[in-house]
């Protein structure tokens, strides 16, 4: 006997010819000679069939899958039975629509860049780091607003993205694949709020893929620009000379290898005195897992000063604060782009010379390189084991199953190999190409 209701497959959808096919309770694939697939709802009210369409049948983007339809369609059978008619509903509700919005008129963006404000404007309350909108921000102004950000967001087509990606998906791999996400995104946006229609021209899976090589094959890394080991040292005289709360912080996350968000958010309760410890809660850790970090003298001395410039005291203030506003109530923390801009101010020569602190290809650093710095010095002038000098930069090593047996935090060698970086940044060390190689230690 005849199933009566779910008839259909999801597979079977693609393969059915013209015609109308019942899937049961009233939900019909409708499928046109031309091979347009879409949904309709039939049913019966006061002796009179009614005909009620669903939408598009399909899997992608836009389109109405099996399920979907079939929940559709058990919600408006209900309001059958309940003698309500849906198609009235539905014209009723659009009427409402229509009037609220001849109340209430809204201009919506026109271009693409105004839409993508708005967007950026709207998530970022639900960003806690400041620098998600600079970063979205940035990449929107370097890298799609010259392409497309004044065409009518509405007309925004593959043409336009492609265009967009292209010049940097190659060499700037990482950064196309979130400028690509982003602008999905933005284009989400504006179709969930009804100004423009049609499937994604920024979409990934099925579209793009078809035009770009998988990130994974063409990628790059894309490092931190960092400054060479050896004049690690010179960099801390110069920036002890500014003496600024935002020089503590870039000199303890040195100290520390530390990333920005870390020791920006570190408060006073993080820190154990007496054991030299700095106990990182898993909230402020990339991989969500509470970290302890030794401290060296060299790191203890530099939180001391820190203390001494503190403008708010108790456990849960921030170390590194702020200065007051004009109305007294000091920061709540020190922004994520505060070291940046502290070494671009220190890159920035009057003369015009060129920037002292800059990697090996002449890029100036970043505050993140320093984790690179720290890295590579271990590597190039110490015996410590690759477990000790990961676990140091918090870095989580293996799956579950080797981190269930792995369970020593090996502090006293990470305090050792801390304690080794401290010294070696209190040398100033020839300049590069004069460099003496030294006695690897630890171990």
């Amino acid at each position: 006997m005849a199933r009566e209701t779910n008839r259909l497959t999801a597979r079977s959808i693609a393969t059915k010819p013209p015609g109308r096919h019942p899937d049961g309770n009233g939900l019909y694939l409708l499928v046109r000679e031309n091979g347009a697939r879409s949904w309709v709802f039939r049913y019966m009210l006061a002796t009179k069939r009614h005909d009620l369409g669903l939408g598009a049948a399909g899997n992608e983007p836009g389109a109405v899958t099996l399920a979907e339809a079939r929940k559709k369609a058990g919600v408006l059978k209900t309001q059958v039975e309940g003698k309500i008619d849906p198609a009235a509903t539905r014209k009723s509700e659009k009427a409402a629509r229509l009037v609220a919005a001849a109340q209430y008129p809204r201009i919506a963006p026109n271009t693409f860049r105004d839409v993508a404000k708005e967007c950026i404007a709207a998530k970022e309350k639900a960003w806690s780091n400041a620098k998600h909108i600079y970063q979205w921000t940035a990449t929107m102004e370097k890298f799609v607003y010259p392409h497309f950000g004044d065409i009518p967001v509405a007309d925004v087509g593959t043409g336009h993205v492609k265009a967009a990606l292209e010049p940097i998906w190659l060499n700037k791999t990482e950064t196309a694949v979130r400028v690509r996400g982003r602008i999905e995104t933005i284009l989400d946006y504006a179709t969930t709020l009804e100004w423009r229609i049609g499937p994604n021209p920024a979409r990934w899976k099925g579209h793009l893929a078809n035009v770009f090589p998988a990130p994974a094959k063409v990628a790059k890394s894309e490092h931190h620009p960092s400054l060479p080991w050896s004049e690690v040292g010179r960099f801390l005289v110069a920036l002890r000379e500014i003496g600024s709360t935002s020089a503590l912080a870039l000199e303890l996350l040195i100290l520390t290898a530390s990333r920005s968000g870390e020791v920006l958010k570190a408060t006073w309760r993080e820190i154990d005195w007496d054991a030299a410890i700095w106990t990182r809660p898993a909230s402020h850790m990339k991989g969500k897992i509470e970290h302890q970090q030794p401290l060296s003298p060299a790191a203890l001395a530099v939180l001391k000063k820190a203390q001494a410039l503190a403008i708010k005291e108790g456990p849960d203030s921030f170390v590194f604060a702020g200065q007051p506003r004009a109305g007294g109530k000091p920061e709540a923390g020190l922004s994520d782009m505060t070291l940046t801009m502290l070494i671009r101010r220190m890159n920035r020569a009057e003369d015009g010379s060129l920037p002292p602190w800059v990697d090996k290809e002449g890029t100036p650093i970043v505050p993140h390189g320093f984790r690179a710095t720290f890295r590579t010095w271990a590597d190039d002038a110490t015996a410590f084991d690759h477990s000790t000098k990961e676990a140091t930069i918090a870095h989580v090593e293996g799956d579950k199953v080797v981190r269930a047996y792995a369970r020593s935090d090996l502090l006293k060698k990470r305090r050792d190999l801390l304690e080794a970086w401290a010294e070696h940044c209190a040398r100033v060390l020839p300049e590069a190409g004069n460099v003496v190689p030294l006695r690897a230690v630890g171990g």
